[in-house]
């Protein structure tokens, strides 16, 4: 049983619709599937809509947050879309995202950056506007290679000339809104050194008396010595260890099922939900 727990589609910053990741999903071999776009749930419907036979698809959503001016992404799967408080928390976050990104557009053309709202806009295709839309367009305006290159201290990237910071939750709240929507919340990529986004291990604990259920061990930004310390500080916490890809289509090259999550782990994260279920195609 192959099962990828954190990908994205153009409902956020994925390049492809819903509907195309799940068809890839399957034709990568996997069996279990999380949709886990940025703050918005907006993709499961299309997703759940198109599931090829034999693939499962698990409801989730990456929350933005935010701790000591550094970025944390939670990621939530199976809880109630409709709890008001989670609800209402999602769009101040889109509503945030959207002023930085206008924000962030104004700060390239001044810094001689030939890219416009507009495109922008035109290539989010109606889904929150993020970074890596603003990436995209720069690569089309000739100021990077390729997107990648756009998120570093010369453009957008953490401290850079061009970098807007933005509302996002407190990590432990966003635990606590997860769990009480009836969800399990998983912490992303702790360990991610090279986004400059490393959660310390004490912030991890903290989570983890919040209600954390697991962190994302496995996954493309860490290392073997990274993979090895979330582990055993998971298990000294009495965490579940995920693994995923983490993939957002052509910006990832296309990389679901590169990272995967122990079957036995699933289970008991389902065992875990109350807020939804999983939705198997016919």
């Amino acid at each position: 049983m192959r099962i990828d727990l954190h990908s994205h589609s153009s409902a956020s910053d994925g390049t492809q619709p819903p509907s195309d990741v799940v068809r890839r999903a399957r034709e990568r071999g996997l069996d279990v599937l999380a949709l886990t776009d940025h703050d918005t749930v907006a993709g499961h419907v299309s997703a759940a809509g198109a599931l090829p036979a034999g693939l499962t698809l698990v409801p989730g959503m990456e929350l933005s947050c935010r701790r000591g001016g550094r970025s944390i992404h939670l990621l939530a799967y199976l809880f109630d879309p409709r709890e008001p408080e989670l609800l209402a928390e999602c769009a101040r976050i889109r509503r945030a995202r959207e002023e930085r990104a206008r924000l962030t557009v104004e700060r390239l053309v001044e810094l001689g950056v030939s890219v416009t709202w507009e495109q922008v806009a035109e290539l989010a295709a109606g889904a929150p506007v993020g970074r890596p839309h603003i990436a995209r367009a720069m690569v089309a305006a000739g100021a990077v290679a390729e997107p990648a290159l756009a998120f570093t201290p010369e453009w957008i990237g953490a401290g850079g000339r061009a970098h807007v910071s933005r509302y996002a939750l407190d990590p432990g709240h966003a635990v606590r809104l997860v769990r009480a929507a009836g969800g399990v919340p998983v912490l992303a990529h702790p360990k991610a050194e090279r986004r400059g986004e490393a959660v310390p291990d004490e912030w991890i604990a903290e989570l983890a008396a919040a209600g954390l259920f697991g962190v994302e061990a496995d996954h493309l930004d860490h290392d073997e010595a990274a993979r090895r310390h979330v582990r055993g500080l998971a298990g000294e916490l009495g965490l579940a260890v995920t693994g995923s890809s983490d993939d957002h289509g052509e910006l990832t090259g296309h990389r679901l099922g590169s990272e995967t999550t122990d079957p036995e782990v699933y289970e008991r994260l389902v065992a875990t939900a109350t807020g939804a279920a999983p939705i198997t195609g016919a």
